[in-house]
C-alpha cells in the first residue's frame, strides 16, 4: 500500500496537513485502549492524577489485541468500533491527544474536539487484524494488566495502514463518500 508517511507521536502541524480520504502509513509508537481503559484514564484525571502514558501528540488505537502466538510480537490486532470511546475522547483531545484509530462514525462532540485541537481520526480495516498485526514490531503492556487484552499496550509500528476519516478541519470521509455516491461521483 502506498500512502502519506507519518510518524507517531503526531505533531499538530503534521495533523493539520492531512485531509479526509488520505491513505497514510504510520510508523512509530501507538498506545492501545478500549472503553474500560478509557474509563480508568478519565477517572484518574478526575482525581487529579497523572496519566500512565504520554498523551501529548499521542495516537490511541482502539484495539484489544489477542495473545501473541509462538514467534509473534502480538496476536490479531484489528480495530474495534470507535463510538464506545466517544464519551471519553473529547477530554483526552483537550489535553493533547492528537489521533485515534478505529472503525465507524464519531459523535458530533468528538468531531468538535478534533477540530478544536487539531486532531485526526483514522480508520483501520475491520476484519484484517492478522494483517494489521504484521505491522507491529514491538508490543508491551504499559498499565491495567488486569484488563487482559484491553490493557493499555505500547506498540511500535512500521507502515501501519490507515485512512484519514475525520481531518483536523472536521471533514468526514464517511459523509464525503455518501455525498459523492449520491451525486453520481462514485459507481457501485
Amino acid at each position: 500500500m502506498t500512502g502519506i508517511e507519518i510518524g507517531a507521536p503526531l505533531a499538530r502541524e503534521e495533523a493539520l496537513k492531512l485531509r479526509a480520504g488520505d491513505a497514510a502509513l504510520i510508523s512509530g509508537v501507538l498506545y492501545t485502549a478500549r472503553d474500560a481503559a478509557h474509563a480508568r484514564l478519565i477517572e484518574l484525571l478526575d482525581r487529579g492524577g497523572e496519566l500512565p502514558i504520554p498523551i501529548t501528540d499521542a495516537i490511541i488505537y482502539y484495539v484489544g489485541p489477542t495473545p501473541a502466538g509462538p514467534g509473534r510480537v502480538i496476536g490479531s490486532a484489528g480495530p474495534t468500533t470507535s463510538y464506545r470511546m466517544d464519551a471519553y475522547a473529547p477530554r483526552l483531545l483537550d489535553i493533547g491527544l492528537r489521533g485515534m484509530i478505529g472503525k465507524g462514525r464519531r459523535s458530533p462532540e468528538v468531531i468538535a474536539g478534533i477540530k478544536r485541537n487539531g486532531g485526526v481520526y483514522f480508520g483501520a480495516i475491520g476484519g484484517a487484524g492478522a494483517l494489521m498485526a504484521r505491522c507491529v514490531t514491538a508490543a508491551e503492556v504499559v498499565c491495567y494488566d488486569d484488563l487482559g487484552s484491553e490493557a493499555i499496550h505500547r506498540l511500535t509500528v512500521k507502515d501501519f495502514p490507515v485512512t484519514v476519516v475525520i481531518d483536523a478541519h472536521g471533514n468526514d470521509f464517511y459523509e464525503i463518500g455518501v455525498r459523492n455516491y449520491a451525486e453520481g461521483g462514485m459507481k457501485p
